[in-house]
Order: structure tokens, then sequence, then C-alpha cells
């Protein structure tokens, strides 16, 4: 067995950073992978990997291959092949693709195997779940697999049930490799470790070469904390803990656990009965760890690794976690730190009642169904597969450009493959795009596989709220806290037996009232939304509903209706904990708001509304892999799809029109956000058109791209045809089918990895919203001047007639004045309309309440421009719209044309503890978003309507429909 003692690399200063995976070998570690797939050995991703990264091994279990299957083309032929023979059922056929790729995978890694004389190298292939509980059917098995795979560097997956260690210890006894699997408690392991080395006495016994068995045993450690946090919190709450002592071990269970775990190791493998052997050759059984991605956000996303790294020792990384580690993991000798405090931490988790006996036991049964339903939904992908050829993923995006773009798109997609940039992108490299901060931003990469990982606190939360009788569920948030709770409402419809979904991402006093109107204040549950905690829209709307659920039942009820779902550390998390919440939720800091519509600002509302996760996020891991960084440029549906909008965007096709079927129509909200905000700045963006009616193909201009997004079994043939009809005019068309409405969540990520690629292609930061704050500052600037005067500054109307006051700032007030023909509302309005030309935009910006009523006449507005002007249209209610499109409007091509509608309050709303109201608030947005819009000298004009908003919207379109004629 190696030494213990530290080691510290050492590097020249003038030497480039040593990649810290590769380091992970020089304290005794060895890196494997937790994945496979086709592409990854067909590529040379593989050998890259060995080679760059130092990895010397790798693992694979259903779930693993059960996404590779149903998410990738990698399979095609060979279903395709497997299927004619029509003498396999779907469990061979399965098994004919793993073990090729296990072979494939396993000649590979034959060199490090020969390089590390068999201590490294291997690749490892689980039997059948199914036989978990079944001693004597898992022997059979493992020696099937073992021979049908024909390499020495195969280990067979077992798992550490009681019915699996004596079929370990007896394969092990016959030659075969093993890595035994699901480990979870100390005691476990033990006896793992002495059915080892009983097993390679009895092959010792045979006469065999003791020194070619390899074994490891696989010891979980993510999944402890995953458990053991939740039952902490519970504790906390029912009193059972105090605060500080249930805090103090949060994150730490799991990791103090592994090290005594090892230690276990070095007292096993340095007695006598193994140094007997250990002069025969024969190697220890390392320890493996296993489930080291981070599941809580809270902690490092490389905790896992940094705090496990010694001598004798394998961890084997899912790829997002492994990425992370090579981009900022840094490798120190930790496994044997602070083995004292491990035992207290131990000791604390039993004085504050909490067994870690029935943990383990959990986790292990846990375990074990896991891995069965994951086997259950791989032969189901299989069967698909086999049927239909295509996954869901790949091959449901099709599109048709005139000959010159496809050429031009054609050509980046061809660098993007040429230039390795997907396995940039995923490797988090910034110089993708501006080489500033990207490479921080990229946490919604990984996020899916860690929510599948981590379900446990969603289905305890499910329970809650079944168990609650909570009538309602009312999102209190903006932007990416909102719009991806709205897809998912208006998609999925009200689940029977749980919450009304609602919706409050707008400062109108009437909107609020609304809401309230809406709900029993007693029976629902409120989910405070906001990443950083500081956004001035979420945090009123908690403290007015707040002060209104305690004025209903009382202020020692009122927190545990309140779930808080925000970054750690914010302000929105010190209110929550102050007012006791019943839940907080964390997002992850590396995933912007409009990226996070997998993290738990979608997840979490989700759940409440009663959404299949598991179904749902097995179909987003779909899409996750066939984006994957194995996938070729020319194959994957993010990258095409990004490298046509980005492309076109260079080409002046700008305006990403978007059509949807009825069923899914909200997703265009959503798009509009992540289009806009992501790449509307630096003068340029794509300007996403949201829910204009389609119309013939000469009314739209040569700026245009058109995404169609279409609902599968419910087919709409009068769009159906009209998308025809813009493709044979000979507008460049990109048609997603989606099959049902669960994939949605396919197309959440497909969109973020296209915006992505195409901000790579526009040269800006995808990432960032440097406009947005503007209008903040502004709104900031108002309100605190209400608190102090009690007023808003006064403002003068350049003309007010009829009741209707146009307002605007002095450069674009003397432009009107200059170009009109009268000084009435028609000839303002018919002036500043004028000024729309070829290739501009035209935006109405409603500062007034969101509803059916108020959006008609809106939409007849923007639409008998777009006829009359010929122009993109958009529509956007404020708010709201600040959080979303309005980086692109302000910061994007001065090619937009602004039209802002506000009105008076017929009825006002006090924000509790503040002199402002809702309705001031609204104006300071309104009046702070037009100035930010006037700063940067963009084409706009404010109209004011009264206290009678549909008759005053029903005039401006009177007004509007003379400015056209």
């Amino acid at each position: 067995m190696s030494s213990s003692t530290e080691v510290t690399p050492r590097q020249s200063v003038s030497e480039a950073p040593e990649n810290p995976l590769k380091m992970l070998n020089r304290f005794g570690q060895s890196v494997w992978l937790d994945y496979i797939r086709r592409s990854l050995i067909s590529t040379g991703e593989l050998a890259r990997l060995i080679r760059e990264d130092g990895l010397r091994g790798m693992t694979s279990n259903p779930a693993i291959f059960e996404k590779a299957i149903a998410g990738s083309t990698d399979y095609a032929q060979a279903l395709t092949e497997l299927e004619k023979r029509g003498d396999l059922d779907a469990t061979q056929i399965y098994e004919q693709l793993a073990i090729r790729d296990i072979q494939d995978a396993a000649d590979v890694l034959r060199p490090v195997y020969d390089q590390t004389k068999r201590r490294d190298g291997y690749v490892s292939l689980e039997v059948s779940p199914y036989l978990a509980h079944k001693t004597q059917e898992t022997i059979e098995e493992a020696r099937r697999l073992w021979k049908a795979v024909g390499r020495e560097n195969l280990m067979i997956k077992i798992p550490g049930t009681p019915e699996g260690i004596p079929a370990f210890q007896q394969v092990i006894g016959e030659g075969i490799n093993v890595n035994v699997t699901l480990l979870f408690a100390q005691d476990v392991y033990e006896r793992v470790a002495r059915a080892y080395i009983a097993g390679v006495e009895a092959f010792a016994k045979t006469g065999g070469d003791v020194g070619r068995i390899a074994s490891v045993a696989s010891f979980f450690v993510s999944r402890i904390d995953s458990l053991v946090d939740t039952l902490i919190d519970e504790r906390i709450k029912k009193g059972a803990v105090d605060k500080a002592t249930g805090n103090a071990l949060q994150g730490k269970v799991a990791i103090a656990n592994a090290k005594l775990a090892y230690q276990s190791y070095k007292q096993i493998f340095g007695d006598a009965r193994w140094q007997a052997l250990a002069q025969r050759g024969a190697q220890t059984q390392r320890v493996l760890w296993a489930s080291t991605g981070t599941k809580n956000p809270a902690f490092s996303d490389v905790l896992y690794i940094e705090e496990l790294i010694g001598p004798d020792t394998v961890n084997t990384i899912p790829p997002a976690t492994y990425d992370a580690f090579r981009d900022h993991g840094h490798p120190r000798a930790t496994l044997e730190k602070d083995v004292e405090a491990a035992r207290q931490t131990m000791a604390a988790l039993a004085k504050a009642g909490i067994s870690m006996k029935e943990v383990t036991d959990k986790l292990t049964d846990d375990g074990v169904k896991l891995f069965e339903e994951a086997f259950d939904k791989l032969l189901e992908a299989v069967n698909k597969r086999a049927k239909k050829g295509a996954p869901s993923g790949a091959k449901n995006l099709s599109y048709k450009l005139p000959a010159d773009l496809d050429k031009e798109v054609q050509s980046a997609i061809e660098d993007w493959k040429k230039n390795d940039k997907v396995k940039r992108l995923w490797a988090r490299d910034a110089s993708l795009w501006t080489n500033a901060d990207e490479s921080k931003w990229l946490g919604w990469l990984g996020v899916v596989e860690d929510q599948l990982a981590n379900l446990t606190p969603f289905k305890r939360l499910a329970e809650e709220v079944a168990s609650g009788q909570f009538t309602d569920m009312v999102l209190l948030g903006m932007g990416g806290s909102s719009l991806c709770v709205e897809v998912l409402d208006l998609t999925f419809g009200h689940f029977v037996g749980h919450p009304q979904v609602h919706i409050l991402d707008s400062t109108d006093p009437a909107q609020v009232r609304a809401v309230e109107s809406q709900i029993d204040l007693s029976k629902s549950l409120y989910i405070v939304s906001s990443k950083s905690g500081s956004t001035l829209e979420p945090n009123i709307f908690k403290q007015y509903f707040f002060e209104r659920v305690k004025q209903t039942i009382g202020e020692a009820e009122a927190g545990k209706r309140f779930i808080a779902v925000t970054d750690p550390g914010s302000k929105l998390q010190q209110v929550a904990e102050r007012d006791g919440f019943r839940h907080i939720f964390f997002g992850v800091p590396s995933i912007g708001g409009r990226y996070s519509a997998l993290s738990n600002f979608g997840i979490v509302p989700a759940t409440v509304q009663g959404i299949d996760l598991p179904k749902f996020l097995d179909s987003a891991e779909e899409m996750v892999h066939a984006c994957a960084s194995v996938v070729p440029a020319d194959q994957n549906p993010g990258v095409i799809l990004g490298a046509i909008l980005g492309t076109l965007h260079n080409r002046g096709r700008d305006k990403v029109t978007i059509f949807t079927s009825p069923g899914i129509s909200d997703l265009g909200a959503w798009l509009e956000q992540l289009i806009a905000e992501s790449t509307g700045k630096e003068g340029k963006g794509l300007i996403p058109v949201d829910r204009e009616h389609l119309a013939a193909p000469e009314v739209y201009g040569s700026d245009r791209i058109f995404a169609y997004l279409r609902l599968a079994p419910a087919p709409d043939a009068k769009q159906d045809a009209a998308v025809d009809a813009l493709e044979k005019a000979g507008h460049p068309v990109v048609r997603i089918s989606v099959a049902d409405i669960y994939q949605v969540a396919q197309e959440f990520f497909r969109w973020e990895i296209a915006t992505a690629v195409a901000g790579s292609i526009m040269r800006i930061n995808p990432f960032n919203q440097p406009d947005v704050e503007a209008s903040k500052i502004e709104t900031r600037k108002l309100t605190d001047e209400y608190e102090k005067k009690g007023s808003l500054p006064a403002e003068s109307p350049v003309l007010e007639e009829g009741g209707i006051k146009l307002f605007t700032d002095p450069k674009n007030a003397a432009a009107l004045k200059q170009s009109a023909k009268d000084s009435t509302l028609v000839g303002y309005l018919r002036a500043h309309l004028a000024r729309i030309k070829p290739g501009d935009y035209f935006a109405v910006l409603g500062f007034i309440q969101m509803n059916n009523a108020h959006e008609t006449a809106l939409q007849t507005i923007r639409h008998a421009v777009r006829d009359n002007k010929r122009v993109a249209t958009c529509l956007g209610f404020g708010p709201r719209f600040l959080h979303s499109t309005g980086q692109a409007y302000k910061g994007g091509p001065n090619s937009g044309v602004f039209l802002q509608v506000t009105c008076d309050d017929a009825s006002d709303l006090p924000v509790p503890g503040q002199k402002y109201t809702f309705g001031i608030v609204k104006a300071a947005q309104s009046r702070g978003d037009f100035q930010v819009l006037a700063d940067r000298n963009r084409r706009a004009l404010r109209v004011h309507l009264g206290a009678d908003v549909n008759a005053g919207l029903a005039k401006l379109q009177d007004l509007i429909k003379q400015a056209l004629s």
C-alpha cells in the first residue's frame, strides 16, 4: 500500500498552469470518467482525455447508457441492423450495444492498463439491476458478461447488497475483476474489503496469478449529504436540533463518512493477512469515490473532488464536474486531514438524532430502485429507437435557407467542428466569446444531471404540498424567475389535487389586486423567487403578501406559507431566515437568470404545480446528451440552431420571428428573454418577435428569421400552410417538432446552447446584461426621491388632447415637432411612425395591467403598424419586459421605434414599510426606462392614458389608424 505522505507539486513560474485533473495522479489518485457513449470513443475524444487529462478509467451504468441511446444518433445504424435480425429482445439489443462500447473503450484504455501494470485502464459494465438481491443469478451473469466482453481490463459491476457481496467474493475467487457499487456505510465497506481478500485467497489456492485481479469499492458520497441535510432541516424546523448545530453538520457528513471509510481501508489492507497476499503481487482493492457531483448549489461544484484526494484511491467523476475541476480545481492532499474532526462530525450527527444506519440503508434501497428504474427506461429507449430510429432531441429540427445563407451556415458549422468548439464550450472556454467572465456563467450545462441526482428534496416538497391542502401557489418574481414558471403553467395547466398557479411579475396595482382576488390568502403557498435577492419587484411583492397573510392567519404562521428560491448568501436568504420561511431553495451562482429554467428557479414551482419531475428532467437530459461535447457540430441540434441564428444575424437577418402551436404558445415569451437579453448588446442583437400573427410572405422584409415550434400531436393546418408559404417565398425557416409537452424541457436546453453558440458567432458575451441595470438605477433614483420628498419630479407633456398626454425627451420632441404637419395627437403619432424605416422594428411597451382586453388592443396597434410599414413589431408589458427584451431595446441595434403606453391608476396599493406605493413604483419604472431609451438616442414617444384604460386604448387604436392612413 502506498505511503500517505503529502506531495506538493512544483511548478516553474514560467510554465503554464498544470491540468488539475492530471495533478490528481501525483497525489496517488486515479481519475476515472463516470460516462460512456459511442461517439466519445469513435471520435477520438476518449483518447484525448487520456492524453491531455490523465484519464485512467471509465464507469458506466444503465442510466448513462439510456441517455446515450435515447439522446443521440450514435446508435441509430446499429439499432436498425439489430432490429432487422428479429431474434433479439430489448435486453439482448442493449447488451449487443453495450458490449461493443465496453470492448472499444477497453481497447483505447489498454495502454493505460499496461503502463500502470494493471492498476488502471479499466471499464466497468454492470450486471442487471434486477439481480441485486439474487446471489447465484448475479454470479452467473458476471461470468457470462466477463466472457462476452473478453477484455482483461474489464470490471463487472456488482451491487454491495447482502446478496451481492457473496456473489462478488465468488467471482473474485474465479479471477474476474469487479467494481462493487452502491456502498454508503462504513461497516458494509469493511465487509466488502474482507470479501475481496477472501476471494483473492481462494484464487491463490487454485494457483491463479493474484497480481492480475483488480477491484474497486465504489463508495458513494454526495447522495449522503443530500439526504442527511434534508433530515437536518426537518429536525431544525421541529426544534429537535438547534439551528447552529444543524447548520454546522450540513455538507460535512458525506466527506466525514468517506474519510473514515478510508481509514478502514488502510487498516484492513495493512494487516498481516493482506501482507501475505501482497507479497505474492496482489493489488489492494482501492476505494473509488462515486456520486461526486455536487448537488447543493450552496457548496463548491468540486467539493467532493477536492476534499477526498489521497493515495490509493479512484474518483469517478461525471462530465460536468470533470470539466469544472479541470477549469478551477485545486489539487491537494486532503483525505487524511482532519480525521478526528470527521469522527466528531459522525458523533454529532448521532447526537442530533439521525441514525447513519437508517440513512445508508435507505440510500442503498433507493439506489437499487433507481438502477432498476433506469434499466426499465433503458429498455424502453431501446425499443423506441429500434422502431423509430431517431431520438426525439436530435432529429426534430429542420431548416430551409436561401442558398447563399445556407452556405455560410454550413461554413460556421464546419468551423465549430474543425476547431473543437463544442468541446471548448463544455470545457467553459471563455475565448469562444470575448474572453471576459463567460466561464463563470456556464453552470446550466450540468444542472439537469445534478437535479436528477438530487430529487429527494423535491419529492419531500411535493408530499408537503399534497398534505398541506394548499389551493393556490403564487410565484412572486421577475424575468428568468417568472417566465419559465409561466411557460409551465400555461403548457401543462392545472393538475387536480395540486395548487392553482398564479404569477405576479408586474407592479401595476390592478395586476397585484387581480392576483390577490383570485386566491385564498389563508390557503396559498407563496414562492418568492429572486437570484440576487435584491431585485425591487420580488421584494415588494413579498412585503405586500407577507403582510396580507399575517393579517389573515397571524404572524406565527405566516412564514410557513412562504418559500424562497435565491442564490446562497443573498439578502432574500436573510429575510427568509428572519421571517421563518417554510423552505429556502438555492440557485446556482454560476447560472444567470435567463438560463435558470432547469435549475431550482423552474423546478421548485414545477414541483408544487404537480409536474412529473423525473419525466420532465429525463426529457431535458435527452437534449443534454444530444448536444454533448462529443457530438460533432453538424449533428448537434443546439449548435446547428445557434449557427443559423448567429450567421443570419451577421448577414442582417436580426429579427427572430417565433411561431408556436397553441399548446406551447407561451414558450415564445421565455425565448424572448433568452434571446434578447443574451444577444442585445454592444449595438448588436437578435430581436425576438413573439405573438405576431402570421401574414402573407410579402408583408415580411429581408431582415427576418422564422422559427416554428410545432406541437406534433396537435397539427394546425392553417399555420402549417402559412409557414410553407414563407419557405416557398425564400424566407429562412427553422422548424422544430415537439412530440409532447414534456419536451418543452428539451427546448429550454436546446435554445440555451443555441444562444451561447450564436453569441460566439456574433462575438459578444451572451451571459451579461450591461444595460438592464441602467433602468434599475433610474428607477431607484425616482423611488428614493419619493421616499425623501413624498412626490416624483414634475413633468410636462409635449401635447395634451382629449385626456391623453404625450411625453418625450427634448431631442425626440424637437424631431417630432419639426416633422409633424400639425400639433395634434394624430399629427405627432403620424410623425413618430413615419420615423420607421425598412429594417427597423416597432415596439409597444405597455405599463398597464396585463389582461386579455388590454393585450387585444395593443395587438391591434402592433399589427396595424406591421401591415402598414412592413416591419417587425414587438409587444411587451412593463415592468416585466425590463427583465426580458429591455436589454436589447437599449443595448442592441438602434433600429427600434418605441411607443410607451402608461396610465393613471384608478386605485393604488401601498407597499408595506415604504412611503411609495405600487403605482409610484410603476411610474418610476416607466419614466426611468424611457429616460434610458432617450439617453441611448432611441426614437421613443410615451402616450399617457387616463384612469379609464379601456377607453383610452380604444381611442389610441383609432388615433393610430388615422396616423397610418
